[in-house]
This record gives structure tokens, C-alpha cells and sequence, in this order.
């Protein structure tokens, strides 16, 4: 009996050593993994570190002097890629909400610019959605609503002055409509005569597209079939390194968040497919690309998704510190970003067990 009790001790004594030891391994392994990561707390969002560039522009439109915003965006002017423009006009809207004394100035002294009255388009409409807040329509108040379109009623006017200043060929004044469309309810024929404006001068314009499958969803004023075609028609031409492949997978992202599907529904060919391309289109970029930190965050979060931990990791440790792709639609961005890293790193070492 004392020898049965021996065998027995020893063989849980064993069995704990071997967990314990187990344990151990798993951690350095996370360890190891975690390493080269940027901690939670060092996490941004985009446009929270500026470039030198933008931070002294930033700094002289807070003094009054729209001077630099005019050269800035001048600077972007002679680049012939619409979509680059109106990346780099789009912090300069942000400022402008927050506080626009510069930006009149800048219309009383030249009241025919065509770049200052794009910029105050887009800062209405940006203003407009801070009013409304990104919230569903049933949890936004009605002064919130009433404001909502009443900013956006001007920002539809100016964007038609913007329409008549701005050389003809320019598509941005048209890109600046789009979210108007979306916030005012335009109807089908009238969206689809505005997106014959914008794809007529600039086909592949990632942020117009990004723009439109935003109005062709369920949840604003298409549906799933509507927002798929959408899609379809974009990417048939797409040119490599366009980036219009996330679109694909925003789409997805779209439908079954709304239709509450489960993992399975990331786990499809289509979806599976959807994510190669974006690979394939990641690889091919140009590097300068403005909207590449947030094809990566897509592409990274789908690759979590479809079950590919290691892929989407090495994604992780490539975009550093700046949280883009779908985590913007959390409350709290950098905590949702980190808690997917968390989710590669155990997934990752549990594997490796």
C-alpha cells in the first residue's frame, strides 16, 4: 500500500513538474513572439503623430496664416494622382473643424480658389458626421440629426462652387459629394449620375471607392447585393497595387458584422480568396501609397479571421505603432488592435506546444 502510494506520488509530482515546465516553455515562447511589438500604451491612430511637414503647417493654420496650407496642398497639386490629394487634403479638413479662422481668411483673400473652396467642403462634411457622431441612426438624437443636415445642406452647396472652380479633369470635388450623398439620402440614379462624374476623371480612386461602398451597404442605402456588384465592378479592372482589393474584404467585413455571422463565414473560399488578393495587391504597392498602414490593418485582421495567425503576426510586427484598418470602428481602437496581436502571439505558441 505505502509502495502503491509512492507510485502514485511520484507520478503526480511528475505530472505537475511537466505541466508547470509546460507552462514555462509556452511563455517564453509568447515572449518571444511579443518581442518587437509595440506595447498598448505606445500605440497611435493615424494622423495622431503628423509628419514635420504637416505638424508646421498644422502650427502656422493655428496662428491664422493659411499661407502653408495653400503651399502644402499646391505641393500635391502637381502630383496627378487625385486620390494622393485628397489624402493629404483630409488632415487639413480635420483641422479646420476644429478650428476654421484660417481657412475664412484664406476665402476672404481668395475667394476663387479652388483648393480653399474644396477644403471647406470637406471640412463641413467632416464636421457634419462629428455632429452626428458614427453611431446607428436609432441611438443619434434628432438636434443631432437636424445638424447633421444642416451642415451637410452647406457642404453640398460649397462642394458645388468647388465643382465650378476646380479644373474640369480634377475628380475631387465630385469625391467631396460622396458622403453628402450618403448623409442626405441621394437617390440610386442620383448617386450613380455622381459616380459616373468621379470614375469618368479618376477610375481607381481608392478613397472615392471606399467612399461609395460606405452608401452601397445595408446598413446605409443599398443592401448586400447592391454593395457585392459594387465591388465586382470595381475590381474588374483594378491595376495592380491599386489597393481596390480591400475592397473585397471590407465588403465581407460588412455583411456578416451585420448578419451576425459566426467564424465559419471567415473560414469561405470566397473569403479565403478575397484575402490572397489582398496579399497579392499589398506586394505590389507602392510604398508611398497613403492608404497602405490600412490595407495592411484589413488585411491583417482578415488573416486572423481566416485562421492564419502566423501571416497575420508578421503583418502586426511590419505596421509598428500606427492602428489602422477595420479596429477605427471600436471604441477603444488600440485595445481591440492589441488583443488580436495577443490573439496570433497565443494561437502561435500553442501550436508550437
Amino acid at each position: 500500500m505505502v509502495f502503491l502510494s509512492l507510485v502514485v506520488f511520484v507520478v503526480v509530482a511528475g505530472m505537475l513538474v511537466s505541466s508547470r515546465v509546460s507552462r514555462m516553455r509556452q511563455s517564453r515562447r509568447e515572449a518571444e513572439l511579443r518581442r518587437g511589438l509595440v506595447p498598448r500604451e505606445q500605440l497611435v491612430l493615424p494622423g495622431d503623430v503628423p509628419s514635420a511637414e504637416l505638424a508646421a503647417v498644422l502650427d502656422a493654420a493655428r496662428t491664422g496664416d493659411w499661407r502653408p496650407v495653400a503651399g502644402y496642398l499646391a505641393e500635391a497639386g502637381s502630383d496627378g494622382d487625385a486620390n494622393r490629394r485628397w489624402m493629404r487634403m483630409e488632415p487639413l479638413g480635420a483641422a479646420a473643424v476644429a478650428e476654421d479662422h484660417w481657412l475664412r481668411l484664406w476665402r476672404e483673400e481668395e475667394p476663387r480658389s479652388a483648393v480653399a473652396v474644396l477644403l471647406q467642403t470637406d471640412a463641413l462634411v467632416q464636421r457634419a458626421w462629428e455632429i452626428r457622431t458614427g453611431r446607428y441612426a436609432s441611438e443619434v438624437t434628432t438636434e443631432q440629426a437636424r445638424g447633421f443636415h444642416q451642415v451637410l445642406r452647406e457642404a453640398e452647396r460649397v462642394a458645388q462652387e468647388a465643382v465650378q472652380l476646380a479644373p474640369a479633369e480634377d475628380p475631387n470635388p465630385w469625391v467631396a459629394q460622396i458622403a453628402i450623398a450618403m448623409g442626405l439620402g441621394w437617390s440610386h440614379e442620383d448617386f450613380r449620375a455622381l459616380w459616373a462624374e468621379v470614375v469618368a476623371r479618376d477610375p481607381h480612386h481608392l478613397r472615392a471607392h471606399e467612399g461609395a461602398l460606405q452608401y452601397w451597404c445595408a446598413k446605409w442605402h443599398g443592401s448586400h447585393e447592391l454593395m457585392h456588384a459594387f465591388v465586382d465592378t470595381a475590381l474588374a479592372d483594378a491595376p495592380a497595387g491599386s489597393l481596390l482589393t480591400t475592397l473585397r474584404v471590407r465588403a465581407s467585413y460588412e455583411q456578416i458584422t451585420r448578419d451576425k455571422a459566426g467564424a465559419a463565414a471567415y473560414r469561405t473560399p470566397e473569403f479565403t480568396a478575397a484575402v490572397d488578393a489582398l496579399l497579392a495587391d499589398l506586394a505590389q504597392a507602392d510604398p508611398a501609397h497613403p492608404q497602405l498602414q490600412a490595407a495592411r490593418g484589413w488585411a491583417a485582421w482578415a488573416l486572423v479571421m481566416n485562421a492564419r495567425v502566423a501571416q497575420a503576426l508578421e503583418l502586426f510586427h511590419v505596421m509598428g505603432r500606427e492602428v489602422a484598418g477595420p479596429w477605427r470602428n471600436y471604441d477603444e481602437p488600440q485595445k481591440a488592435f492589441d488583443r488580436m496581436r495577443e490573439i496570433c502571439v497565443q494561437a502561435i505558441a500553442r501550436a508550437k506546444a
